[in-house]
């Protein structure tokens, strides 16, 4: 009898199946937060931190009060759970870094309880990029890119705080971007 083993038994260690999902949150009681770039970031960073513990997401679609995405749940999340996870830490991240949130959620919770979720496939995968793209259309949602505008007021705040000629010799002296705290605050 012919040994026909490859002599490997090694398992496969990496997740081999297709699990993405199309998912959909809503802002509780329906207030537009999606308007400006900053908080679209947040959320975004928000969902992308938990890629660590496996997750994979598409493309985002956002619109105003809710947010469509493609993410790619690891096995050993149900939807349920992963659903608690993504709600969680984009809320805890949007509250942190915009304090004016917990105005209008006083309790902290961000999110309302509806959820809406959809086996994508692979197959699937082009048309649900597509739709998700076009959700600031379809909705008719205008974002604030107010990123670029803090950025440029605060460089627009340092250049005319210091005086003139005095730039120049901080970078003679190799003290590049180091400012005292009083230019800052005029």
């Amino acid at each position: 009898m012919n040994d026909v083993s490859s002599g490997s038994y090694k398992k496969n260690v990496g997740d081999t199946r297709n699990n993405w999902v199309t998912m959909m949150f809503v802002t509780k009681y329906r207030f537009n937060c999606f308007r400006k770039q900053s908080h679209i970031d947040t959320c975004k960073d928000a969902f992308q931190e938990l890629e660590r513990f496996g997750f994979e997401f598409g493309d985002f679609g956002f619109a105003g009060n809710h947010i469509h995405f493609q993410a790619n749940i690891p096995k050993r999340y149900s939807v349920q759970n992963a659903e608690i996870m993504l709600k969680s830490r984009s809320a805890k991240r949007i509250f942190e870094q915009h304090p004016g949130f917990r105005k209008r959620y006083p309790h902290g919770s961000f999110w309302s309880g509806y959820g809406h979720h959809e086996s994508t496939g692979k197959i699937n995968l082009k048309e649900s990029s597509t739709y998700l793209r076009g959700q600031q259309y379809h909705h008719g949602v205008t974002v604030t890119d107010d990123t670029q505008r803090a950025a440029a007021w605060v460089h627009r705040r340092v250049r005319c705080g210091m005086p003139e000629g005095l730039a120049e010799e901080r970078r003679r002296n190799g003290v590049i971007g180091a400012l005292p705290l009083f230019h800052l605050l005029d």
